[in-house]
C-alpha cells in the first residue's frame, strides 16, 4: 500500500465499474464511502452517511452533478455541500449541512481514494490493464504468503499463471479483508484474461485458508 507520513492512496474500484450517473459502495482502511460519478463524468468520494437520518448514500442515486439520498432526497454536491432539501424547496441549505469528502483520482483505469492527506499523486500502473476485482476474506500478509512474495511499495504482487505473469493490486479493508484488483499486461489476449481470473481465484482460496490458520 503506497503511504507516507500523512496519508496514503487506496485503489477502491475499477473505472469501468462506475459509469456516469451511478453510485457504488466502496471501502478503505478508514471506513465506508459512497463512490459516485456525475452525469458529466466527474468522480467524487463522499462519506457513506447522510447527515439527515444516517442513511447510506451509496444506496442513493445520482441526478446530474449531485448525489441524492434515497430516504428523503437530500442532495449533495461534489464538495459535500447540501444543494437541495425536497421537503423545503424554497430553502437554501445552510453551509453547515455537509457530508465529508475524500480526494479521489482516476489513474490507469483505477479509481484511487485518499485516506488522510498523501504527499503525492497515486502511483501509476503503466502497461497494465485492469481485468476484474474480487474480495478476499484475508489480510495482505496471508495473500503475500499464498503468493510466495511480498507486495511492492505500490501494493502490487506478481504471480505466475498458466498464460503468463499477472499482477494483483491489493487494497486493505477496515475489517481485515482485502480487495484484489487483477491486472494484465496491455498486450494480453482473451485466453490470458481467463487464466488470470482463475489464478486470482485460486490464490484467494489459498490466502483465506492461511488466514483461518493464522486466526486459530
Amino acid at each position: 500500500m503506497p503511504s507516507d507520513t500523512t496519508g496514503f492512496w487506496t485503489p477502491v474500484a475499477l473505472s469501468r465499474d462506475l459509469p456516469a450517473g451511478t453510485v457504488m459502495p466502496a471501502r478503505t482502511a478508514a471506513g465506508s464511502i459512497a463512490l459516485w460519478r456525475s452525469a458529466s463524468g466527474r468522480i467524487s468520494a463522499s462519506a457513506d452517511r447522510c447527515p439527515h437520518r444516517g442513511m447510506r448514500l451509496s444506496h442513493g442515486f445520482v441526478r446530474g452533478e449531485a448525489l441524492s439520498c434515497i430516504y428523503h432526497g437530500w442532495s449533495y454536491g461534489q464538495a459535500g455541500n447540501c444543494l437541495r432539501i425536497p421537503a423545503h424547496p424554497g430553502l437554501t441549505p445552510p453551509e453547515t449541512i455537509r457530508v465529508a469528502t475524500h480526494d479521489v483520482e482516476e489513474v490507469g483505469s483505477v479509481i484511487w481514494v485518499a485516506v488522510g492527506t498523501p504527499a503525492s499523486k497515486p502511483p501509476g500502473i503503466g502497461g497494465l490493464i485492469p481485468l476484474r476485482s474480487l474480495t478476499a476474506f484475508a489480510g495482505i500478509v496471508a495473500i503475500e504468503a499464498a503468493a510466495g512474495t511480498k507486495a511492492d511499495p505500490n501494493g502490487l504482487v506478481q504471480i505466475d499463471a498458466p498464460t503468463g505473469t499477472i499482477c494483483l493490486l491489493l487494497s486493505a479493508q477496515e475489517d481485515g479483508q482485502t480487495l484484489i484488483h487483477v491486472l494484465l499486461k496491455g498486450d494480453a489476449g482473451p485466453a490470458a484474461g481467463i487464466g488470470a481470473s482463475r489464478a486470482a481465484e485460486s490464490l484467494r482460496r489459498r490466502a483465506e485458508g492461511l488466514q483461518k490458520e493464522i486466526a486459530q
